[in-house]
């Protein structure tokens, strides 16, 4: 894999860090030259806990789950915000979605086991996954979870069969693909034809497996599920995929005589990752959603089911940066200038995976305009290891700190050991405190599951023991 060709003509924004808007943690400012989040100098931040390091403001985590509740709540008083922990998990954020009162959306046994280590409650937590095994299904039913969003037909069974045998009835919901295009990159698309999640409208198969669901014994369909895709701008897409459920609902009504009671449309809402970027509102998300819901609801005379929305990237991914320190610097005359950082594609999968954009600072700098065209490239061995492409910076320096925005989600959750990469540290800063609440990996993290590794280290103990 190597970088596609720089561009020579693309001339640096000059823009100084506060000018970047949208991008910015809501904490972000300027103090005698050095970018603080949280009230939290991250230069002095950058030197203590060294880099990389994620670092999230917790007091922006905090304002987007509150403005998701109150805007659901407003427009739609049966509503519940479910938090998409496959955006960034660990027990810092676990806490706050819980004492916040949220809903939880985890997929997979580990999402799940996190979610139960940190108490919290198994009756909102909704179990999602493709392909969950014999063994996920067991521990997500046999701790209670409130709901299993179900796949495929193999799924309903094994469901069936392992709630039987444990003596319950679990409440489901029907993952149903809308055949809703949204505008995003074809990786992150999940809502259309082809794709691998969820029960295709084509052939009238949703609604004759929806059918089998309801004959299933030892589950309950208490609701449908959709999730069209990720990082969406356009709003549309989301009130054309409510109108595609709510005709289900009511057609499920019709024929079956059942009242699905539950709805939930997925997450997906954008963010600004770059500084032109206008990303709509949680508030409009709400409102279209909310709106599109009702209106299906009144025209096929059904009462308005509960309504659930699965946000995480919305959540967190501008609350979050990254810092870096400056190894190197190669200026290629006539073909590129390479900036070279203490991390890369091991904490920042995205720009290699899907060609993702940030905006970069040095936060050292933060006061001075961007000036040059870099590139911003990692430490591994990959030719195309890089975290941005032909990025405005500031002019860099050996040991500069560098900040790049709007790495909240999706990195740390999708983060490496490539090379041997230690993974980065978790600090949250709030209120000019900051919080290391997920150390970062060392050496020993690495061997620690090694069974060689392992057995030296008991052997060393028990010879000095016996010493």
């Amino acid at each position: 894999m190597s970088l596609p060709a720089s561009d020579l003509n693309k001339k640096a924004d000059g823009l100084t860090t506060m000018q970047l808007g949208g991008v910015l943690p809501e904490t972000a400012e300027v103090i005698d030259g050095h970018l603080h989040i949280g009230g939290v100098d991250m230069v002095t931040l950058a030197k203590e806990q060294g880099t990389a390091l994620y670092v999230y403001d917790e007091q922006m985590i905090r304002h987007n789950m509150e403005r998701y509740l109150i805007a659901f709540r407003k427009n739609y008083p049966n509503a519940d915000v479910l938090y998409a922990s496959k955006a960034f998990l660990n027990m810092a954020i676990l806490n706050i979605a819980n004492e916040l009162g949220m809903c939880l959306d985890v997929s997979g046994g580990g999402e799940l086991a996190m979610a139960l280590a940190a108490k919290f409650p198994a009756e909102r937590i909704f179990v999602h996954g493709n392909n969950k095994t014999p063994l996920e299904l067991e521990e997500a039913i046999s701790a209670g979870a409130g709901r299993i969003v179900v796949d495929s037909l193999e799924e309903l069974r094994r469901i069936s069969e392992i709630a039987g045998k444990l003596g319950k009835t679990q409440d489901i919901y029907m993952r149903i693909t809308p055949g809703v295009e949204a505008d995003t990159h074809a990786y992150i698309c999940t809502g259309c034809e082809d794709s691998k999640f969820g029960f295709t409208l084509r052939d009238d198969y949703a609604f004759a497996c929806i059918k089998q669901a309801i004959d299933t014994p030892n589950v309950n369909l208490a609701g449908l599920h959709c999730h069209i895709g990720s990082q969406i701008f356009a709003l549309e897409s989301f009130k054309e995929a409510a109108f595609v459920m709510v005709n289900m609902i009511a057609r499920v009504r019709d024929e079956f005589g059942c009242i699905i009671k539950e709805l939930d449309l997925g997450g997906g809402l954008g963010v600004a990752y770059m500084q032109p970027d206008r990303p709509s509102t949680i508030e409009d998300f709400a409102k279209v959603t909310c709106d599109a819901v009702r209106e299906a609801c009144e025209k096929h005379g059904l009462e308005l089911p509960r309504l659930m929305v699965e946000p995480g990237r919305s959540l967190v991914a501008n609350a979050g940066v990254t810092l870096y320190t400056v190894g190197t610097i190669k200026d290629l005359k006539g073909v590129r200038k390479f900036v070279a950082i203490d991390g890369g594609m091991s904490d920042n999968i995205r720009t290699a995976l899907y060609d993702s954009e940030y905006e970069p600072v040095i936060a050292n700098k933060a006061d001075r305009p961007r000036t040059e065209i870099v590139t911003l490239c990692g430490k591994h061995c990959e030719s195309g290891d890089a975290v941005v492409l032909d990025g405005s910076l500031q002019e860099a320096e050996v040991e500069d700190i560098v900040c790049v925005f709007g790495t909240g989600a999706y990195c740390y959750t999708m983060a490496s050991n490539y090379n041997g990469q230690p993974r980065p540290g978790i600090v949250f800063v709030k209120d000019g405190k900051a919080n290391l609440v997920t150390r970062r990996e060392t050496y020993a993290d690495l061997m620690s599951r090694d069974i060689v590794y392992a057995m030296d280290q008991f052997r060393d103990k028990f010879q000095k023991n016996i010493c």
